[in-house]
């Protein structure tokens, strides 16, 4: 990692955490639809639902509200009580409000490398929704720059070596998902370092055999300082 003059971090589950919150609204939408399904009919809808919405809503909590929405109108066939949307606004909201907590060593690595790297988050999904969620965290100040996709591809990649006047092998890309931070990233020669969060979007599921010499693997994003710091 010689070259590198820039570390970008992913956000949802790499600095914070976030799947867990939106599993639990999920499980508290099985109960709220339980008349029309169990648990796993419900969540299989929802699923076909959120895929199928995607390429027009996009990620995150708003896209996760509609779909859920959509999910109780399906299920109920057209039945779903008033009432019961109301509920699922509610906690729509509550996960745009959600609060924010920071992953063990987050913190520390940040301040371990923030006076010796430019440090930037590279993030997707709403551009309002990851920004306030940014701005709750308190670790606003460490990053130099902010980077809001609405995916993470190749070409989104790209973009952002270019924006960046780099080349890609003088970036690391930090981040939990190998779909969305690790594969697109080393696809266009940049750096990766894989932190492994405790559960994952089944949308993010791909295989880890990677075979790269400028992938990495860490335990703890701590773990970081070992190749950045000399």
């Amino acid at each position: 990692m010689n070259n590198i003059k820039i570390v970008a971090f992913d956000a949802d589950d790499t600095l914070w955490d976030n799947e867990p919150l939106f599993q639990n609204i999920e499980k508290e939408l099985c109960g709220l639809l339980s008349q029309y399904g169990d648990d796993k009919t419900i969540s299989s809808a929802l699923f076909d639902i959120e895929m199928a919405n995607m390429r027009v809503y996009g990620y995150g909590a708003k896209a996760f509200t509609l779909s859920m929405i959509e999910t109780a109108i399906k299920v109920s066939n057209g039945n779903i009580p008033i009432e019961t949307i109301s509920k699922i606004i509610e906690k729509g909201k509550y996960l745009l409000n959600m609060p924010i907590q920071l992953l063990d060593g987050v913190k520390d690595i940040l301040s371990l490398l923030q006076n010796r790297y430019k440090l930037i988050v590279a993030t997707k999904g709403d551009l309002l929704d990851q920004q306030r969620k940014l701005d709750r965290s308190g670790i606003a100040e460490y990053f130099d720059h902010v980077e809001i996709m609405s995916d993470k591809t190749d070409k989104e990649y790209t973009k952002l070596v270019s924006a960046l006047n780099v080349a890609p092998e003088n970036i690391l890309m930090v981040g939990n998902s190998l779909k969305s931070d690790i594969i697109p990233a080393l696809s266009i020669g940049m750096y990766a370092a894989y932190v492994p969060y405790h559960t994952m979007w089944q949308h993010e599921v791909v295989d880890n055999n990677i075979s790269s010499k400028h992938f990495y693997k860490v335990d703890n994003i701590r773990e970081l300082g070992h190749y950045l710091v000399r």
